[in-house]
């Protein structure tokens, strides 16, 4: 059973940086993509950026594009999301997911999730 489970949320001001973590577990993740998404209450879901495990080819949403980074370690199974230049709208609970595939990118089904981690960000 994979299991995904979600680090590194805090609060902070505008303009500081935060790394997130999710460690993976349980599976095999070599053709998999990993991503991060958040949610607002009340709010639907929102891709923020996508990453092939193999490879490590990624794929960002424009409202993050340019100060957030997403990354892997092979070696830990844990995927990382550095963000940079944090913004009073990057409040929110961000997850991890995971889905088959070898090519990065927002669309459904994503077969894993984590509980979330929330970030809130103060101006």
């Amino acid at each position: 059973q994979v299991q995904l489970v979600e680090s590194g949320g805090g609060l902070v001001q505008a303009g500081d940086s935060l790394r997130l973590s999710c460690a993976a577990s349980g599976g095999t993740f070599s053709y998999s993509v990993m991503g991060w998404f958040r949610q607002v209450p009340g709010k639907e879901r929102e891709f923020v950026a996508a990453i092939a495990w193999y490879g490590g080819s990624s794929y960002y949403a424009d409202s993050v594009k340019g100060r957030f980074t997403i990354s892997r370690d092979n070696a830990k199974n844990t995927l990382y999301l550095q963000m940079n230049s944090l913004k009073p709208e990057d409040t929110a609970v961000y997850s991890c997911a995971a889905k088959r595939g070898i090519v990065p990118t927002s669309t459904p089904p994503w077969e894993y999730w984590g509980q979330g981690t929330q970030v809130t960000v103060s101006s």
